[in-house]
C-alpha cells in the first residue's frame, strides 16, 4: 500500500468523518426500525425505546421522578422517550466517528448497545422471558453490519487506472482517477438503508397496532349493566357556575394519568383474569371479566389524588367510577381484615405492566367503597385508565390504591413485602392529606377593581370538607362560601366574593375537614407521603 494510501486511511479527512457521523446515525436508525416489527411479533413493552425508558425510570431516584412530574405533567414520559433517542444520536455520533478511524470498534459499539437493551427488557418486571431480548439483540446486529458496511466505503481506496502512452511516446494519467474512497457507493448504500429502514419501520408500527385490535374490539362490546347500587344523584348546588373553577366531574379526557407506563397497556378483556391469593386467603379466587359484570355492581362519586400533586397541583379529579366492592371478592375467598384476627394486613396489587402498588387491607375492608372499577363517568375505562379494570380506594394516595390494569391480588405483610414505590422512599401508608387550592383567579391575573369571585376545590376524601377560609394579603380569615356536599369521598367547590382595590395582593386558601383539623400551613414535599400547605395566588388589580 502506498504511503499516500496509509496516510488516507489513519487519519481521514473531515468530509469523511462527518460521513462517519450520519454512517452511525443511520445504524442506529435501522437498528431501532429493525426491532419494531420483532417487538410487535414478542410484545411492544419489549421495544429497546420502551425497555431501556422503563429502566430508566425504575433507576431514576424518587425526587427526581417528582421533579419531572412536577414540570412536565403528563408529558413526562414523551419528554423521557425523546431524551433516550437524543442519547442514542450523541452516542451514534460517536460511533460513527470511531468506526471510520476503528472499522470493527465501531460496530462492536452498536452491539453493546443492543446488549444493553436486552438486559433492560429481560429484566423489567413484566417479562415473558428471554424472548424479550430479541427486539434488541436483532435491531442491533442490523445496525452494525449496516455502520461496518457503510464505513468500509467510506475506506475503500479506489486506485488509479492503468498508465496510457500518449502520441509523444510516454505515458500519463489520462485515464485515471485519483486514489480516494467510493463516494458513489457510500451514498447508494446509505440512501437504500435508510429507505429500507423506513419501510421496516413503518411495519413494525403498523403490526404493533393491530395487535391491539382485540383489545379495542372487547372494550367496544362491553355494556355496563346498571348499577345495583346507583350512586345519589349529584345535589344541583355541588357544581358552581363561575367561570375558571374546575367542574364537579372531571371529563375522561381531562383526568390527570401518571404512571410509569411508556406503553399503554391494551388488555383483552375477554382474556383478562383476575387471581386472588396469599396469606390468610382459605379459597383462592380466579375471575373473569365476565364474572365481575354478572356480580351486583356499585356505582361511586370519588375524587383521586395523586401524591406527586403539589400545593395548588392539578392531578386531582372527580369521576363516577362503577365497579365490584372489592371487600366482598375478599370475603368470599375468606379474607379477614387484622381487626377481625386476619394474618394479612397488606393488599398488593399487580399491573399487567409488572407495577406493584400496596394497600392496607384495613381501610380496603372497612366499609368504604373500595372498588375494582370496571367502569368511569358512565363509559368503560378509558385504556390510559386501567381498562378493563383497575382499582379505587377513596382516602387513599392512588400510590398505594389505584392500580391500574390489574391482574393479580396477593394478600401479605408489609413487613415482608415492599412494593414498587416503598423500594424508592415512598411511605407504606399513605392517606390522603386535607388540602385545597385557588382556581380563579389565576396566578398573575389582573383582574379589575371592584368585585371579584375566588374560587377553587378542597378535598379531604372519606373525611370530607367541612370549611374553607380565604385571607386576603395578611388580613383576617374569611369564610367562604361552600357549594352542596355530594359525599365526603367528592371534592367539594367554594367560593368567595371579595371587593378588590387596586393593587399586588396575596390571596391563601385554607380548609378544614369533618373531623376538625385544620389544613397546616407547613410546607413539606410530595416525598414521602403527599404534601401539605396553603396555596396561595399573586394578582396585580387594575
Amino acid at each position: 500500500m502506498r504511503d499516500e494510501e496509509k496516510d488516507q486511511r489513519v487519519r481521514p479527512g473531515w468530509p469523511r468523518l462527518a460521513l462517519g457521523a450520519l454512517s452511525g446515525v443511520l445504524a442506529g436508525f435501522t437498528a431501532l426500525a429493525v426491532a419494531e416489527p420483532v417487538a410487535a411479533a414478542v410484545r411492544p413493552q419489549s421495544s429497546p425505546v420502551i425497555a431501556v425508558g422503563g429502566a430508566s425510570i425504575d433507576a431514576t431516584p424518587a425526587a427526581v421522578k417528582d421533579w419531572a412530574v412536577r414540570h412536565f405533567g403528563t408529558d413526562d414520559k414523551l419528554v423521557l422517550q425523546l431524551g433516550i433517542l437524543a442519547v442514542l444520536t450523541v452516542l451514534a455520533l460517536a460511533l460513527g466517528v470511531l468506526a471510520v478511524r476503528y472499522r470493527r470498534v465501531g460496530a462492536a459499539g452498536v452491539l453493546l448497545f443492543g446488549a444493553v437493551g436486552a438486559a433492560a427488557a429481560v429484566g423489567r418486571p413484566d417479562s415473558t422471558g428471554p424472548a424479550d431480548a430479541l427486539p434488541s439483540v436483532v435491531g442491533a446486529v442490523a445496525g452494525a453490519l449496516l455502520l461496518y458496511v457503510l464505513v468500509g466505503r467510506l475506506t475503500a481506496v479506489v486506485r488509479p487506472a492503468a498508465p496510457v502512452s500518449d502520441p509523444a511516446g510516454g505515458t500519463g494519467d489520462g485515464l485515471s482517477v485519483p486514489a480516494g474512497w467510493d463516494r458513489r457507493g457510500f451514498v447508494l448504500a446509505a440512501a437504500s438503508a435508510a429507505a429500507a429502514s423506513a419501510a421496516v419501520g413503518t411495519v413494525g408500527r403498523t403490526l404493533t397496532s393491530s395487535r391491539g385490535q382485540d383489545a379495542i374490539a372487547s372494550r367496544k362490546e362491553v355494556v355496563l349493566p346498571s348499577p345495583g347500587s346507583p350512586a345519589q344523584p349529584v345535589p344541583r348546588r355541588a357544581g358552581l357556575r363561575i367561570p375558571g373553577v374546575s367542574p364537579f366531574v372531571t371529563p375522561n379526557a381531562e383526568f390527570y394519568r401518571v404512571d410509569t407506563a411508556l406503553v399503554v397497556p391494551q388488555v383483552d378483556a375477554t382474556a383478562w383474569r383476575l387471581r386472588i391469593h396469599g396469606k390468610g386467603v382459605r379459597r383462592p379466587g380466579s375471575y373473569s371479566f365476565d364474572d365481575l359484570l354478572r356480580r351486583e355492581l356499585v356505582e361511586r362519586d370519588i375524587t383521586l389524588t395523586c401524591v406527586s400533586n403539589e400545593v395548588g397541583g392539578p392531578y386531582v379529579g372527580n369521576a363516577r367510577w362503577i365497579g365490584v366492592r372489592l371487600a366482598d371478592l375478599l370475603a368470599e375467598c375468606g379474607v379477614k381484615p387484622p381487626s377481625r384476627g386476619g394474618p394479612a394486613d397488606q393488599l398488593v396489587s399487580r399491573s399487567v405492566d409488572g407495577m406493584t402498588i400496596g394497600t392496607p387491607v384495613e381501610d380496603v375492608m372497612d366499609g368504604r367503597d373500595a372498588l375494582l372499577a370496571l367502569g368511569m363517568n358512565g363509559e368503560p375505562l378509558p385504556f390510559d385508565h386501567g381498562f378493563p379494570v383497575r382499582m379505587v380506594v377513596p382516602g387513599l394516595y392512588g400510590f398505594v390504591s389505584a392500580c391500574k390494569w390489574i391482574k393479580d391480588i396477593e394478600l401479605t405483610t408489609f413487613g415482608s413485602y415492599d412494593p414498587y414505590w416503598v423500594k424508592r422512599g415512598w411511605a407504606r401508608k399513605a392517606p390522603v392529606k386535607t388540602a385545597s387550592r385557588i382556581d380563579t383567579p389565576k396566578p398573575f391575573a389582573r383582574p379589575g377593581a371592584g368585585t371579584v369571585m375566588v374560587a377553587g376545590v378542597a378535598w379531604a376524601q372519606h373525611r370530607g370538607i367541612d370549611k374553607v377560609e380565604v385571607r386576603i394579603d395578611d388580613g383576617p380569615w374569611r369564610e367562604a362560601d361552600l357549594a352542596a356536599e355530594d359525599t365526603r369521598d367528592t371534592w367539594r367547590q367554594w367560593s368567595l366574593p371579595w371587593q378588590a382595590t387596586k393593587g399586588g395582593h396575596t390571596l391563601t386558601v385554607r380548609a378544614t375537614d369533618r373531623t376538625g383539623a385544620v389544613q397546616t400551613d407547613r410546607r413539606t414535599r410530595t416525598i414521602p407521603d403527599g404534601a401539605t400547605g396553603w396555596h396561595s395566588v399573586v394578582v396585580t388589580v387594575d
